[in-house]
């Protein structure tokens, strides 16, 4: 099943739109409670070393990074630079690639970056809210302190969803909504019986607190704390990427409801910490998990059980948003092929089997390595912080498109990048703590799409194109042909040359000279990925025959590229326009076929060991074919696994210019 054409209207706010959007858009940020003030105080030495003064200037800076990070930046700001309804870094790199060329590099980097740390995102949520077992008394009884325990459950739980993509999420995904409006409820009202500890820590909403603490002796991170503070936004990035899901609209009714609950559960926390401070601590001060000690004990296995949900249903916007970000990349030419199915009726779900086991993998070592949450919250957040960074630069880029006054992009790139240039430096610490992980994963993503679209680059310029016009009599000689067999009735060839009148030489080698392919009607097909998600046109040249027809393909990046479905609406159009002719058929069940045969030329390059390149860039094209061995096929790519496909292998550059000539000696 292909993607939809077109997307449907999201932009309706409705009670259905609102719950979807909930179960969409914030199961990242949503689920940041579970460990954001764990890791806070940790990071500060444990329960004993808390102060009211570092509380105060925690949740300051944690108001602030929500406020000025997700609401200024990406709510009232990021989601206004839409493509045609769609988000994320990649719609918005399509928006500017023209302004210059050397923006593809921050979409790399930043694509790659949240790749990598979303990878991340499952292993830490899954664990924090499966470790609020451990303050079950039944549930210490019966394993005990026994780590191995808690491991084992997350690797299952994430095994069982990144398992169920294969078929679909239609089902469960129905439920996201309901879980996460109850999810955000509870973060309320558990939030709000910790508030009843100390009403007066609403004062951290004045900045003055946040920036004090980064410069007290409270505080024995010191700077390095916003690593800890930066968990409460990782979301952010997500609400722009969903922003073609559910639309604008529904994030600006449901994003205040969702902040509030998030803040009163975070000042909760901080109440409580501060009301077991006073009242002598915890037996085991350092083992402090403020979100599931200040539930009530009647309400634990609840929380636990909800928080699990609400991790389950994070980990699978992760998903689901990483195979979004590799198709758009996919058909952006910044990513090899791969193989791509679509499981369900869903707009735009997609599943891509490489990804899913890629994701698998790293989640699931993850968990082996690290073990705890505390450690993975230690490791979290490093990447991310470079994909705003980079979004940053796009957005400033768009503001100048628009024509924003300079003062304004100039002001807000000063702004947010200094902001985040912050959030960057903090998280640098995470590098030896496991933040290495997301780090490599992100320079291997980087290195992959630096080859193919670098590879790209190097193909357009060195190709040899020539004129279908000069070849037209040699075609219609061979279309005539009555000694030649005939090959096909026809002959469909995919050429990269965007130009209605040109194809590649080879092309027209294989057709006239590698094996004469006799033909009624030859075929030249192009497809250009447009900056419209949704956009699905075509054009076509005939050069004044019914024999020759040159095909412009013009997809959006959002849009499947399903070339057979495509030439059968294409020739029967052409058919009817009487461009060219009809091919009746003797042997046919379908009674009014107007169209015969296809056969699809797929030409396969290599790179010959002769060849006018440099070193860099023959290492980077026998690098670009060594990764295609492990790609999906053309046939694949193009939906043509059950058409007549021919594919031939062709040098991808001629020979050097001073080859070596053989001497004729004598017998």
């Amino acid at each position: 099943m292909s993607e939809p054409m077109k997307k449907h209207d999201v932009t309706k706010v409705t009670l259905g739109s609102i719950l979807v959007t909930l179960g969409v858009v914030y199961g990242d940020i949503g689920t940041s409670p579970l460990y954001v003030m764990k890791s806070v105080i940790q990071g500060n030495g444990g329960l004993a070393n808390v102060s009211e003064n570092f509380i105060l200037g925690a949740l300051s800076l944690v108001f602030w990074t929500i406020t000025i990070l997700t609401t200024i930046k990406y709510v009232f700001i990021t989601l206004n630079a839409d493509n045609k309804g769609e988000g994320g870094i990649f719609s918005l790199y399509t928006l500017v690639r023209k302004r210059a060329k050397w923006l593809i590099i921050p979409a790399m980097i930043g694509g790659s970056a949240l790749l990598a740390d979303g990878m991340l995102t499952p292993a830490v949520t899954v664990t924090s809210a499966i470790e609020g077992l451990e303050l079950i008394p039944q549930f210490r009884d019966i394993v005990g302190n026994n780590q191995n325990i808690i491991i084992i459950i997350v690797i299952t739980i994430l095994s069982l969803v990144f398992f169920i993509q294969h078929f679909g999420t239609d089902l469960i995904g129905k439920l996201f909504g309901p879980i996460m409006l109850i999810w955000f409820s509870s973060l309320a009202i558990f939030g709000i019986i910790g508030i009843f500890n100390d009403f007066t820590l609403f004062r951290a909403l004045s900045p003055h607190y946040g920036i004090s603490i980064l410069f007290s002796s409270d505080n024995r991170a010191g700077f390095f704390i916003l690593g800890s503070i930066f968990l409460s936004a990782t979301g952010a990035e997500a609400l722009y990427s969903d922003l073609g899901h559910v639309g604008k609209k529904n994030i600006y009714i449901t994003w205040p409801y969702v902040k509030v609950c998030l803040l009163l559960n975070y000042f909760g926390q901080g109440a409580w910490v501060l009301a077991t401070k006073r009242n002598g601590g915890l037996a085991n001060p350092e083992a402090v998990n403020p979100f599931f000690q200040m539930v009530p004990r009647s309400f634990l296995l609840f929380s636990i059980i909800i928080g699990t949900f609400a991790a389950i249903i994070a980990s699978q916007a992760l998903i689901s948003g990483s195979f979004t970000l590799v198709s758009e990349a996919i058909k952006l030419n910044l990513f090899p092929r791969l193989h791509i199915l679509y499981p369900s009726n869903s707009k735009g779900q997609l599943y891509i089997p490489t990804i899913n086991k890629v994701l698998w993998v790293v989640c699931i070592g993850t968990v082996l390595y690290l073990r705890t949450s505390e450690h993975m919250e230690a490791a979290y957040g490093l990447s991310i912080t470079v994909t705003m960074l980079m979004t940053t630069i796009l957005l400033f880029n768009y503001l100048l498109k628009k024509k924003t006054p300079l003062i304004v992009a100039v002001s807000m790139l000063v702004f947010f990048s200094t902001f985040e240039s912050s959030f960057f430096v903090a998280n640098m610490i995470k590098f030896a703590h496991g933040g290495f992980i997301a780090v490599l994963i992100a320079l291997i993503l980087l290195f992959v799409m630096y080859i193919w679209i670098k590879g790209y680059y190097i193909k357009m310029r060195l190709l040899e194109n020539v004129s279908i016009e000069d070849y037209k009599e040699q075609l219609n000689q061979l279309h005539n042909d009555k000694d030649r067999p005939k090959y096909t009735t026809n002959l469909v060839c995919l050429t990269n040359s965007r130009k209605p009148n040109e194809i590649e030489r080879k092309i027209l080698y294989s057709i006239l000279d590698k094996r004469p392919k006799k033909a009624d009607v030859y075929w030249f097909v192009n497809f250009e990925v447009t900056d419209d998600p949704y956009e699905a046109k075509y054009s076509a040249n005939t050069f004044g025959t019914s024999y020759i027809v040159k095909v412009q393909i013009k997809l959006g990046f959002r849009v499947n590229q399903q070339l057979n479905v495509f030439m059968r609406q294409i020739s029967n159009e052409l058919v009817e326009s009487g461009e060219i002719q009809i091919q009746s058929r003797s042997y046919t069940i379908l009674p009014d076929r107007k169209i015969g045969d296809f056969r699809f030329m797929l030409i396969q390059e290599q790179l010959s060991y002769q060849t006018q390149l440099n070193s860099w860039e023959t290492f980077i094209l026998k690098t670009k074919l060594f990764i295609k061995r492990f790609t999906v096929s053309p046939e694949k790519w193009f939906g043509l696994e059950t058409s007549d496909v021919d594919v031939e292998s062709v040098p991808l550059f001629i020979a050097m210019e001073n080859p070596v000539i053989l001497e004729r000696t004598s017998k």
